[in-house]
């Protein structure tokens, strides 16, 4: 990694920030391609096989009842809510997809034909969702949190076994993370040990840890997007408000030109300040 990539990959997580609303849903987007972001991503799991009978049939407040079942289901959307954003995020020209949690859900998302498939942290441990994933063939973003080297060791051999392109995401798992949780030196060090793109996917409350990845080289930053960090649910506090995301994108725009080419030069701009204060210099 060597100074900021030329144009770096931008992802707006929605996720599940939507609360199961279809309009909210489009104004993320909004935020999303108004601010110049590549990318929006959301989340999708069938809720019977992601999670056993008693976790389901546990009680939990929520919008939508008394019950996790109740609530979990309130967050997903199916396949008119997905033709929808489908048919939005075209209009919008910005590209999306989503983190499938199980193989149901992967065969659901693919029949998008979406541009990348995405590796969750919590999944990157699971041999059949990282197979099933790189079985796929389409570039993916493997998401390294909650992880140490092994685990990240196996999920790169099954991509190159199956010859799928794929960039790792460097992420700390913690919701929100503390800037001194970051340890972006591990992110040169993934860069370092397999050889491959490498990007940053961050829960931080504000941008400098982010800018700082994009400044080391990551190609990609994903980042959860939201409202209103007060809305309903958990990941809303680890997210970038409108305002949040419209300073990242700018500023991870600015780097290649703040970077410059490296050559030391005297520029047009500085000739006639060097001329007048070396008017009376001794040579």
């Amino acid at each position: 990694m060597n100074g900021p990539a030329p144009h770096c990959y931008v992802i707006a997580e929605i996720g599940i920030n939507h609360n199961g609303d279809l309009d909210t849903a489009r104004r993320l987007i909004d935020v999303a391609a108004d601010s110049g972001c590549d990318a929006v991503k959301f989340q999708k799991r069938e809720i019977d096989i992601v999670y056993p009978p008693e976790v389901l049939d546990a009680p939990r407040e929520s919008p939508w009842g008394t019950t996790q079942r109740e609530q979990k289901e309130g967050l997903e959307f199916g396949r008119d809510e997905f033709d929808e954003i489908d048919g939005y995020c075209k209009q919008r020209g910005i590209d999306w997809f989503a983190s499938a949690w199980d193989t149901v859900s992967l065969a659901f998302v693919e029949t998008y034909d979406p541009p990348h498939h995405k590796v969750p942290s919590a999944l990157i441990t699971s041999e059949e969702m990282v197979d099933a994933i790189a079985a796929c063939g389409r570039h993916t973003f493997i998401s390294t949190g909650l992880s140490e080297w092994e685990d990240v060791d196996r999920a790169v051999e099954v991509f190159r076994r199956h010859g799928t392109p794929f960039t790792l995401m460097h992420c700390v798992g913690t919701y929100p993370m503390e800037d001194e949780e970051a340890n972006l030196g591990a992110m040169l060090r993934l860069a370092e040990r397999y050889g491959e793109p490498v990007g940053f996917s961050s829960h931080e409350k504000g941008l400098i840890c982010s800018v700082t990845a994009a400044a080391l080289g990551a190609v990609a930053l994903e980042r959860h997007i939201t409202l209103d960090r007060a809305m309903y649910g958990s990941d809303q506090a680890a997210s970038l408000e409108r305002r949040g995301i419209e300073l990242l994108v700018r500023d991870v725009r600015e780097l290649p030109t703040i970077m410059g080419d490296g050559e030391k030069r005297l520029t047009e701009r500085e000739r006639p300040v060097a001329e007048k204060l070396r008017a009376y210099v001794p040579r």
